[in-house]
C-alpha cells in the first residue's frame, strides 16, 4: 500500500534511466531488436504483485543491507518535500495519518482513522481525524516517550506548512475557490488530545487526499520557530546533527551518518504496527545503508553480497538473471509515472531568444515531434519501456484512454510546425524569426550514467533538424537550486514522484502558482490563457462529486496540457528488482501500484 499526500504532492527526484550505449542503428532494426528475446528473459524473472494477502508473522533479527545514490540534504522533515534523500530518511522516522489501498480504491487508517461530514445545505465539509492511542515520539536508547497528539498535527499545519515563509509544497494547497471566485483557507481545530478537524469552507471530491500528511515533533520545531522564526526551523536537524537527538514515531532510528559513506539506522519497539502476534515491524534490528552514486559499483556490492537488493538496469538484467544462484530478480508491469522534458519559460529571461522560443507552443510541439522515443528505448532501455503518451495513469479513475500526445516522432510534422511559426531551414541550420540561430543547453543530472545516453540521443536527432544542443551534467543539488533558486537553466531532462492516481495529486505543480510549476513556479497570477484555464478546470474539477460532470472537466484539463506541452513525457520504463534468498519471500511484494513492499520481510530461520 501506498500512502499518498496532497500537501506534499509531489518531490523532485533523480531521473533514473539505465544505458547500454546509443550506437546508431536503422529504424527496422529498432523494431527487431525491441521484441528480440524479451519473452525469454522475463521468463527467468518471477512475478508477484500485492493482491490484497495477509503478512505471516515473521522472526526479529539481522540487519538489511541496501545502497542510496545521493548525501541527504538534511534530515528536517520540511526539508524533505524537496529533496527525494532527505525524503527517504524522515519518512522511516515519521508516518502518514491515512493510507490509501489501490485495488479497493478506498482509504483505510493508518495512524489515524477519519470521519467525513458534509453538509449540504452549508456547502461545508469537515474532516475529523482520531489518532492512534500508541504513537509516541522517543529517541535512541532513551526510555523516555512523548505521546503523539493532535497539537503536532495543529502546530504543523497552520505555524510549518502554513507559514508562507516555509515555502512548503503545501501552503497553496491549504486553500480553495470558493464559487464566488474568491478565496478561503481549510481551517484546522484541535478538538482533544487526539482528535483534531479539518474545516472545509466548500465541498470537494477527495477531502482525505487534501488533507493525509506526515509531520514533526512540535515541541522541538515550536520552540525553533520561537527563537528564531522559519530560518531556524529549516536549520534543524541538519546533516552534523546528533542523529541521537532526532526523535521518532516512525519504524526506525536513525543512528549513525557518515557522510559520502552510510547510514545506520535500529529498529524502533514502539512502533505502532505490529504484526499478528503482536511484534512491531519491521523485523530487521538494524538497516545499513551506504551511499554509493555509481551504479556499476552497486551492482558489484549486489553480486558480492554486500548489498541485499539492487534495481537492475537493463543492460544487467541477462548476467543476473542467468546467474541468480543467491538472489532472484522480480518484474513489474511497466511504472505509472514518467520523467520528462521541460523548457525554463520563466520571465526573467524575457529578452533572450530562447524565452521567446520555449514560450511558443508549436516550439515545444515541434521539440516532442523530434523527441524519437523509439530509439531510446530500444538503444538505451533494450525495449523494456514504452513511450508515456498520456497524462492521467490508466489507475487514475479519470483516466480517458483516447487523450493521447499526438507530438510523438515525426521530423517532418516538426518543420512543419516550426515553419509556420517564422522559423526556417539555412544550410542545415535552424534560425528564428528574427534570424537567431537555435541554440540552447539540455541540463541533465550527472549522478546517473544514462542520463547522456538520452541527451545524446536527443541532441543527435534535433541535430539533423539544424538544431544546436549543449548537455550539462549538473550535481543533483546544484540542478535543484538551479530550478528553484537562480533559475538559470534552458531546458531539463527530470522527474516528479508521484504518478496521478488521483487526478488533484501535484497540487503544488499543475496549477500556475506551485512552487513545482516547472516551467515558471509561483506564478502570482496565470502568466497565459492556458494556464488561466487549466487552474480553473483543475479547482471546478476537485469539487464536483459527479463523476459525469468531473469527467469532462478533467477531460478537458489534460488534453489542455498534453496539447500545450509544458513537459514533455518520456517513458513508462518496466521496473526490476534482485533480492538476496537468505529472506523469506512469503511477506515480499513488487509491482507498480505500490512498488517495493519490504517491511515485512524477514531472514529465513
Amino acid at each position: 500500500m501506498l500512502k499518498w499526500s496532497c500537501i506534499f504532492a509531489a518531490v523532485l527526484v533523480l531521473c533514473f534511466f539505465a544505458s547500454c550505449g546509443s550506437e546508431e542503428i536503422s529504424f527496422d532494426e529498432y523494431r527487431a531488436l525491441r521484441t528480440a528475446g524479451l519473452g525469454e528473459l522475463l521468463a527467468k524473472t518471477t512475478t508477484k504483485p500485492y493482491r490484497g494477502e495477509s503478512f505471516v508473522p515473521g522472526t526479529v533479527g539481522g540487519t538489511f543491507h541496501s545502497v542510496i545514490i545521493n548525501e541527504p540534504k538534511s534530515f528536517n522533515h520540511l526539508l524533505a518535500e524537496t529533496d527525494s534523500a532527505t525524503a527517504s530518511i524522515v519518512s522511516a522516522l515519521t508516518d502518514y495519518l491515512m493510507d490509501y489501498d489501490q485495488l479497493k480504491r478506498e482509504w483505510i487508517p493508518r495512524i489515524a482513522s477519519a470521519e467525513i461530514r458534509i453538509d449540504e445545505d452549508a456547502g461545508k465539509l469537515d474532516v475529523i481525524y482520531t489518532l492512534r492511542g500508541d504513537l509516541y515520539w522517543s529517541t535512541y536508547n532513551s526510555d523516555a516517550k512523548r505521546p503523539v497528539t493532535s497539537d503536532d498535527v495543529v502546530f504543523w499545519y497552520d505555524e510549518i506548512i502554513g507559514d508562507p515563509d516555509s515555502g512548503s509544497s503545501g501552503y497553496n494547497g491549504q486553500f480553495l475557490f470558493l464559487e464566488d471566485g474568491s478565496e478561503a483557507h481549510i481551517d484546522i481545530e484541535r478538538i482533544d488530545a487526539k482528535r483534531f478537524v479539518f474545516h472545509f469552507p466548500r465541498i470537494v471530491a477527495e477531502p482525505v487526499l487534501s488533507t493525509n500528511m506526515d509531520f514533526g515533533p512540535r515541541h522541538i520545531y515550536e520552540k525553533a520557530k520561537q527563537e528564531g522564526g522559519m530560518e531556524k526551523v529549516k536549520g534543524l536537524f541538519n546533516v552534523s546533527t546528533n542523529p541521537a537527538l532526532i526523535p521518532s514515531m516512525g519504524k526506525y532510528f536513525l543512528v549513525e551518518y557518515s557522510a559520502g559513506q552510510r547510514l545506520v539506522f535500529r529498529r524502533n519497539p514502539n512502533y505502532w504496527n505490529k504484526d499478528i502476534n503482536g511484534v512491531s515491524i519491521p523485523y530487521f534490528e538494524e538497516e545499513i545503508i551506504r551511499i554509493i552514486p555509481e551504479e556499476n559499483t552497486q551492482l558489484l556490492m549486489f553480486k558480492n553480497g554486500e548489498s541485499d537488493s539492487f534495481s537492475p538496469r537493463p543492460q544487467d538484467l541477462d548476467e543476473l538473471v542467468n546467474n541468480a544462484a543467491d538472489y532472484e530478480v522480480f518484474n513489474s508491469e511497466g511504472s505509472l509515472g514518467a520523467a520528462f522534458w521541460t523548457f525554463n519559460q520563466n520571465p526573467l529571461w524575457k529578452n533572450t531568444p530562447k524565452y521567446s522560443w520555449f514560450t511558443l507552443a508549436g516550439f515545444r510541439q515541434a521539440m516532442s515531434c523530434l523527441l524519437n522515443r523509439d530509439r531510446i528505448i530500444t538503444q538505451v532501455y533494450r525495449g523494456l519501456a514504452e513511450s508515456k503518451v498520456d497524462f492521467f495513469p490508466a489507475p487514475n479513475p479519470y483516466y480517458n484512454p483516447s487523450i493521447r500526445n499526438t507530438y510523438l516522432f515525426n521530423p517532418e510534422q516538426a518543420l512543419g510546425i516550426l515553419y509556420d511559426i517564422g522559423f526556417k531551414l539555412d544550410k542545415g541550420i535552424l534560425f528564428d524569426y528574427n534570424g537567431n540561430r537555435v541554440e540552447f543547453d539540455l541540463s541533465i543530472i550527472a549522478e546517473s550514467t544514462v542520463n547522456n545516453d538520452i541527451a545524446s540521443i536527443i541532441k543527435d536527432e534535433l541535430a539533423k533538424a539544424g538544431i544546436t544542443v549543449n548537455i550539462r551534467s549538473v550535481d543533483f543539488q546544484k540542478l535543484v537550486g538551479a530550478l528553484f533558486t537562480t533559475f538559470e537553466w534552458d531546458s531539463v531532462l527530470i522527474g516528479l514522484s508521484g504518478s496521478n492516481i488521483f487526478p488533484t495529486q501535484g497540487s503544488n505543480v499543475w496549477p500556475s502558482s506551485g512552487n513545482l510549476h516547472m516551467w515558471y513556479p509561483n506564478q502570482e497570477k496565470p502568466a497565459t490563457d492556458w494556464e488561466a484555464r487549466v487552474d480553473w478546470l483543475y479547482n471546478e474539477a476537485a469539487y464536483t462529486i459527479d463523476r459525469q460532470k468531473a469527467q469532462k472537466l478533467w477531460d478537458e484539463y489534460q488534453t489542455i496540457i498534453i496539447e500545450q506541452c509544458p513537459v514533455i513525457s518520456l517513458f513508462r520504463t518496466r521496473p526490476f528488482y534482485a533480492l538476496n534468498k537468505r529472506f523469506d519471500f512469503s511477506n515480499f511484494y513488487f509491482d507498480n501500484l505500490a512498488g517495493v513492499e519490504n517491511n515485512y520481510l524477514y531472514i529465513k530461520p
